[in-house]
């Protein structure tokens, strides 16, 4: 499989801040980073990698993989209330996952933009309110589509939800600006690639990377990108 695109910006951002350094590793905080999934490799890669998380059995297998790929992370119990980091010191800030679930989304990408260093990105990957519909809708669950339609918020309230709220583009390019930050790029990740059946790609040689070279093409592209399954922001610190 290619590269999926929020994998090839963030390859592209973190060159850029090595530059920007000298030479020197990358700094990169990941708020909500969990067990890793995101840290361990950017560690392995050269990247300095401070993780925040309020879950300490998440924390612990984040101390886990990353003794067993031989990497370290500062690992901090926390959340965006209270980072625990030192401000304005991040090269790049990742919140993967985190706005949909946090209490009070404007108020934690606040916190993150005031972690990111001049001239540093924001990271942000969130859920699309407008993918959720469809793919209820297709799955059979038109009740719930119709009301992620009517509910502003994107949310199913009074049901076990795991998510405060879901985006749309126009929505979360609001959120990003008010915090103070820059939308450099916004782009769809998972727009065909989570309607493909597995068994399509095994019965077709070839197949996988032609669709990761589909999901490359469509992630800028309106409307495709705006209904991908989420939305991911790189977002600039300017001063």
């Amino acid at each position: 499989m290619r590269p999926d695109a929020v994998h090839r910006v963030l390859d592209a951002e973190l060159a850029a801040a090595r530059e920007r350094r000298g030479g020197q590793q990358p700094r990169v905080l990941d708020v909500g980073g969990g067990s890793g999934v995101w840290a361990v490799p950017l560690a392995a890669a050269g990247c300095v990698v401070t993780v925040v998380e309020p879950s300490p059995n998440a924390l612990a297998t984040l101390n886990t993989r990353a003794r067993e790929a031989g990497v370290t992370i500062n690992a901090v119990q926390g959340d965006t209330d209270a980072l625990g980091v030192p401000a304005g010191e991040a090269d790049l800030v990742l919140a993967h996952g985190l706005l949909e679930v946090v209490d009070d989304a404007p108020a934690a990408l606040a916190s993150l933009a005031a972690a990111v260093a001049p001239g540093g990105a924001v990271s942000v990957v969130v859920a699309n309110r407008f993918a959720a519909i469809l793919h209820r809708a297709i799955a059979g669950r038109i009740v719930d589509a119709r009301r992620l339609l009517d509910d502003d918020a994107g949310q199913l309230a009074g049901t076990r939800d795991p998510l405060q709220r879901r985006f749309d583009v126009p929505g979360l390019e609001k959120l990003v600006l008010e915090a103070g930050l820059s939308v450099e790029l916004l782009q769809g990740h998972g727009i065909v690639s989570d309607l493909v059946p597995g068994v399509v790609l095994d019965a077709n040689p070839g197949a996988a990377d032609a669709l990761a070279e589909l999901e490359l093409a469509a992630a800028t592209r309106s409307p495709l990108r705006d209904v991908a399954a989420r939305l991911h922001v790189l977002a600039r610190r300017t001063a």
